[in-house]
């Protein structure tokens, strides 16, 4: 469901460069992701990340290659999929063939690759290996939750006074992947590390029984860890935890090096102490410490600190493989509960029929704008986005991180967006949509201005009329299971039609969000429109509804806020005639709930016969929660989210106002997003309580009669 405003392509070709830049990223320009990984995130089975630095700058050729060997083989015992992520001539690679570790492994002057890193190495073709830091990007863009390290940086000895603070520790407060290492160098300052990571937000827990937290070669630092998990179960419910609350910060998992090694530490440390005065005496300083530290630790401890070192990623493999394994199978089992079974008749699924969208978002830096000759220009150039959340049916996704499991009926095709699409709504019910050959997944560029208004949007979105009355009808049992059906403009008319027959002959109730101006009057070209329930316009969209059914209309439309609900009022009342609810979206105004008063408040639940021959009509309007204009990003899915709330909410029987309410949560939430569907909408952000613990404006009731 998305808002679409058309224009002609030919005055906005200055986009093309960025539009094409996008593209790279998305078909693989940038990232690639090795077959067998792809294939078993799409299938939901437990994938382990990587890093690749200590294979490029941690040990020499070619025990670096038999050491990477044998980690991957590690996962692959335990039940994952190895993704060893590293960067092979300018492109970042996520799963790397044998050919490509030995290449890595064997190769001369490539880059230690952290976030900074990125642009340049990517630009200029080069290859490198990547940090904690960039390995957790590049993981968290793949959709892999686990990555598994030797050990993190931190903040050196007197980083107070040189501010030396490793860029993992940033990353970590950033990027919601979990990452199972041996906690930090003893090189380091262990307690100011774990301080740091207190202040960026960071959930830190020691694997086992101990709450110590080790220092990479020894099982002892002499501080403790916040928290601790006794085993892989733990662990898995701690990470499921973060990443279900949306933090979008990441989990640091400190697992001790193996208890047969822990008689090694004491004398690796005297080796580290005297390797760190070498260090400061060559002056050595920055990323090249640790890889001259490991070198020099081989040369004192007669190999020992090799031995330990890889015995402590062994480990690290093994522990981090079961993690991922225990996560994968409580993220299964959640959504197993989550959708209804074969006869299952306690929970039937709400079903959203609807166009899934690949989305492009191109956002204005500041407000000018300049044609010249007919072309318009952005100034600055447009920044680009693709957040790998916008690759979905908005309120479908929405609803489904506010604990619903709606069956989605759609069609895509079989072409290069199929798999992402497939993975990143791989905890939504998408067995049902229709993947056809020969045919392109529809697409849509939205450029919008620096306020976050859409400025022109351009769709190819053919593939919307495989929606047909023929695929639809094959889930009618399902639909006159539903609790609710929702129904965008996407969807061709013969298919409104038959689902509002449907609900005619069954009395379902249905939904229907009119997509965009040119796509709203769809129902109302016959009678189908009778039939629905609840529509969803914004005041554009009503007017042209009531176009279509010649009803007398406003000159233009207002701006003033009383102006505008009268406008609104006006045009939703003949349609009340049949539909229970119009729900006009405003914008910056709010929301104008239009329908049948009973007790004070508008009624969101179809009662009895007598019950609405009693109501009269009422509208209700429940203003916006105030953002500030620098606060808001992207308008592109606030309509979706206001109505996947208020739809979240009626499931859950709430009453109107906090059903209501809940949708003006998401919607605030997602206008300060990037992403169409804020990924920090759950269950926990937009909920009864949340509702409750807040104070809201004043509710303007008026007779519409």
């Amino acid at each position: 469901m998305i808002r679409k405003a058309t224009s002609s392509l030919a005055r906005h070709l200055p986009m093309a460069h960025g539009i094409n830049q996008v593209r790279r990223f998305l078909h693989g320009g940038y990232v690639r992701i090795h077959p067998s990984v792809q294939e078993a995130l799409v299938e939901g089975r437990p994938v382990v990340a990587l890093e690749s630095t200590i294979i490029t700058h941690g040990m020499g050729y070619p025990l670096n290659l038999s050491m990477a060997r044998e980690v991957e083989e590690i996962v692959r015992t335990n039940g994952a999929v190895p993704a060893t992520v590293g960067i092979l001539r300018g492109q970042i690679h996520v799963g790397l063939t044998d050919e490509e570790l030995k290449f890595l492994a064997s190769s001369k002057n490539v880059v230690k690759v952290s976030r900074r890193d990125f642009p340049f190495v990517l630009s200029q073709g080069l290859s490198g290996g990547t940090t904690v830091s960039g390995t957790m990007i590049a993981a968290h863009k793949a959709g892999i939750p686990v990555f598994v390290s030797g050990g993190i940086g931190g903040v050196h000895r007197d980083g107070e006074n040189t501010l030396d603070v490793s860029a993992d520790l940033t990353e970590l407060g950033r990027t919601p992947v979990a990452v199972v290492a041996a906690g930090a160098k003893s090189i380091l300052d262990i307690g100011r590390t774990l301080e740091y990571l207190e202040t960026q937000g960071v959930c830190v827990a020691a694997f086992g029984e101990s709450r110590e937290f080790p220092a990479f070669f020894s099982r002892q630092s002499g501080f403790q860890a916040p928290y601790h998990v006794r085993d892989e179960e733990e662990a898995a419910k701690l990470i499921d935890s973060a990443l279900g609350l949306g933090l979008s910060t990441g989990v640091l998992i400190a697992v001790p090096c193996p208890q047969e090694r822990a008689a090694e530490g004491q004398a690796i440390e005297e080796a580290i102490q005297q390797a760190l005065s070498q260090a400061r005496s060559k002056g050595i300083t920055g990323k090249e410490v640790t890889p001259f530290l490991l070198q020099k630790l081989v040369e004192l401890t007669d190999g020992k600190s090799l031995d330990s070192n890889l015995a402590l990623i062994q480990n690290n493999a093994r522990v981090g493989s079961c993690i991922a394994v225990a996560l994968s199978k409580l993220q299964k089992a959640r959504r197993k509960r989550n959708l209804p079974g074969p006869g299952d008749r306690r929970a039937p699924q709400p079903v959203v029929i609807g166009g899934i969208n690949v989305d492009f978002i191109a956002k204005a830096q500041n407000p000018d704008i300049l044609v010249d000759n007919g072309v318009t220009y952005f100034v600055p150039m447009v920044k680009i986005t693709i957040p790998d959340t916008q690759e979905r049916e908005k309120a479908m996704y929405c609803l489904s991180r506010l604990g619903q499991a709606p069956l989605l009926l759609s069609a895509v095709g079989k072409d290069e967006h199929l798999e992402s699409v497939l993975h990143y709504c791989h905890h939504m019910d998408m067995s049902s949509i229709r993947q056809l050959e020969g045919k392109s997944t529809a697409t849509y560029c939205a450029v919008i201005t620096s306020a976050g208004e859409l400025s022109v949007g351009l769709g190819d979105m053919d593939i919307h009329q495989q929606i047909t009355e023929q695929y639809v009808s094959q889930f009618k049992e399902k639909l006159c299971q539903a609790p609710l059906v929702c129904m965008d403009g996407n969807v061709p008319l013969s298919t409104i039609q038959y689902v509002c027959q449907l609900a005619r002959e069954h009395q379902l109730a249905v939904c229907y969000e009119p997509t965009d101006e040119n796509k709203a009057s769809k129902p109302f070209l016959s009678d189908s429109w009778k039939a629905l329930t609840y529509i969803s316009p914004n005041l554009q969209e009503l007017r042209a509804i009531n176009r279509t059914l010649g009803n007398p209309l406003p000159a233009e439309l207002p701006s003033r806020l009383e102006d505008v609900v009268q406008a609104a009022v006006a045009l939703a009342c003949p349609l009340l005639a049949h539909l229970h609810c119009v729900v006009v979206t405003l914008g910056a105004h709010g929301v104008l709930l239009c329908g049948k008063s009973l007790g004070g408040s508008i009624s969101l639940y179809p009662g009895a016969p007598e019950q609405t021959a009693a109501a009269r009509l009422c509208a209700a309007h429940y203003p916006a929660i105030p953002i500030s204009r620098e606060e808001i990003v992207n308008v592109s899915g606030a309509g979706d989210s206001l109505m996947a709330g208020i739809l979240a909410g009626m499931l859950a029987q709430h009453d109107t106002g906090t059903c209501v309410r809940m949708g003006l949560l998401a919607a605030s939430l997602s206008l300060r997003s990037y992403e169409p569907i804020s990924p920090e909408i759950s269950t926990s952000s937009v909920s009864q309580e949340q509702v409750q613990s807040r104070s809201w404006p004043e509710v303007k009731l008026r007779n519409m009669n």
